[in-house]
């Protein structure tokens, strides 16, 4: 079964494009180039229009994905990094879970696995093009007009796959994924900070443009700008984003130590640190793409276009929601907000009029977030090879003990299962809670974007310090697992 698997996407590996990985040392500053230019591909490509396609007039049903596949409405990023997400899901969970079973250790077989999941990706691309063509997302399209959209999109799909792997493969730091997603969120920021735009109280709708004018507007209450209506961006929303991103950072940085032993080695000493966020964003990224799904079917079966809606059953339509016409701004045409239904209660109330106008609704959705969250953390614990048990198998592979312990990975696990579920449910409930309260007090971009830059960011710089380091002391690029 695992042979066949991985044999399937042999062909394929073979004519996909590839980027080689670097035969030589790669330096700091050469990484840091490749890095800025994929980047730059990036945000082009996120500003060229699709040719052939028209979506003012149309309603983006992918709303609520666009944060976390790092897209933009109707240009070559329509799809995003949503296929390399979901291949590299699938393909860690099968893993995971013991389904296929691929010797990471031997390098014809890695080599194999993240040829086939970069096939996988590509075939997701494909599927994805296809559906949004026939789901009617870029609206009424001939033949023509067609082919023309599905040929950029798969180009463009092609182009940010092998960005992703050159930045993997070494040549730059982190991945695609990561640094395509915190460009995203931080253009958000920057443009709820200093849009010169006006909004509908008549000042521009960045924060820092829209307060200077409100100061020297006489006729203007400058306390009103604390908290802006209508969705805008407000003071308030920017000392909030502050305040999570502080919190969330020391967050990330606090560990839980395990003593540890070399067990030939007499006096060599060290720790396994696991952090308090022990899977990080991780839940609250799976939560979200379950009630994003659930958005977009339930946008499809009652939004206001709906083939079911006038049919007489539109009470028990009702039930799984009601939708407001929001204008997505510029020409991104508009997408839908539920205001009623089951679908009003999957949704966090976005700003703190929301919050205080229905608190019933905003308990109800934090509850069941928080146990989504808790739950989805425990289920990704046991896939990923995070668990006590594989833990335990990985100390005692690297030649350690815990101190007064006997050597043997069922004392360890034991062990560790003090600590480990007990951290994936305190990660549940922190990042739910910073998620709900971002989203509530009107964050400068969504909860669950700015917890997902947040932890990207984090990374980021714990990359670039182990690498600069590296930089000044070669000697320590084995200490610091980097070669």
């Amino acid at each position: 079964m695992t042979g066949k698997f991985i044999k399937f996407f042999t062909p394929f590996v073979r004519v996909m494009p590839e980027i080689k990985a670097p035969q030589r040392e790669v330096s700091f500053k050469e990484k840091l180039l490749w890095t800025v230019v994929a980047l730059v591909i990036y945000l082009i490509m996120s500003n060229i229009p699709l040719f052939g396609v028209d979506v003012t007039e149309s309603t983006d049903y992918y709303y609520w994905l666009r944060v976390i596949l790092a897209s933009q409405r109707g240009t070559l990023t329509e799809l995003g990094i949503g296929p390399i997400v979901t291949a590299g899901l699938i393909m860690q969970l099968l893993l995971g879970s013991k389904i296929i079973k691929v010797d990471m250790s031997d390098p014809y077989d890695r080599s194999m696995f993240s040829g086939s999941q970069k096939v996988f990706a590509m075939f997701l691309t494909i599927f994805n093009i296809v559906a949004y063509i026939l789901g009617g997302a870029f609206g009424d399209l001939n033949v023509t007009n067609g082919t023309f959209v599905f040929l950029q999109l798969f180009l463009a799909g092609i182009v940010i796959i092998l960005l992703d792997e050159l930045l993997q493969k070494g040549w730059g730091i982190g991945s695609g994924v990561s640094l395509f997603i915190a460009a995203g969120v931080a253009g958000q920021i920057f443009w709820n900070l200093f849009s010169f735009i006006a909004a509908e109280d008549g000042l521009a709708r960045g924060v820092v443009v829209g307060f200077f004018q409100a100061l020297g507007d006489p006729s203007y209450n400058v306390a009103d700008f604390i908290f802006r209506g209508n969705r805008l961006p407000s003071l308030f929303g920017g000392i909030t984003t502050l305040i999570i991103f502080l919190i969330v950072i020391w967050f990330e940085s606090t560990r839980v130590e395990i003593p540890l032993a070399y067990k030939g080695y007499r006096g060599f000493k060290g720790k396994y640190p696991m952090k308090l966020l022990y899977v990080s964003n991780i839940p609250v990224i799976l939560v979200n793409a379950l009630y994003a799904n659930f958005l977009f079917f339930g946008q499809m079966l009652a939004g206001p276009n709906s083939a079911l809606r006038g049919q007489g059953f539109d009470f028990l339509i009702d039930l799984i929601g009601r939708f407001d016409d929001i204008p997505a701004g510029g020409a991104a045409g508009n997408y839908l907000v539920p205001n009623y239904g089951l679908l009003y209660f999957l949704t966090p109330p976005q700003g703190l009029d929301q919050l205080i106008a229905d608190p019933l609704r905003a308990i109800i959705y934090l509850i069941f977030f928080i146990f989504l969250c808790v739950m989805l953390g425990r289920v990704w614990v046991d896939v990923s090879g995070l668990a006590p048990r594989d833990i335990a198998q990985q100390i005692i592979d690297s030649g350690m003990q815990i101190p007064g312990f006997r050597s043997s990975d069922k004392i360890i696990e034991r062990i560790l299962k003090r600590y480990i579920p007990t951290l994936v449910i305190l990660n549940g409930i922190i990042i739910a809670v910073m998620s709900f309260f971002a989203d509530s007090l009107g964050a400068l971009t969504s909860g669950t974007g700015l917890l997902i830059a947040i932890g990207i960011v984090h990374q980021y710089s714990e990359s670039l310090a182990k690498e600069m380091a590296a930089m000044q002391y070669p000697g320590m690029r084995s200490f610091l697992g980097m070669d």
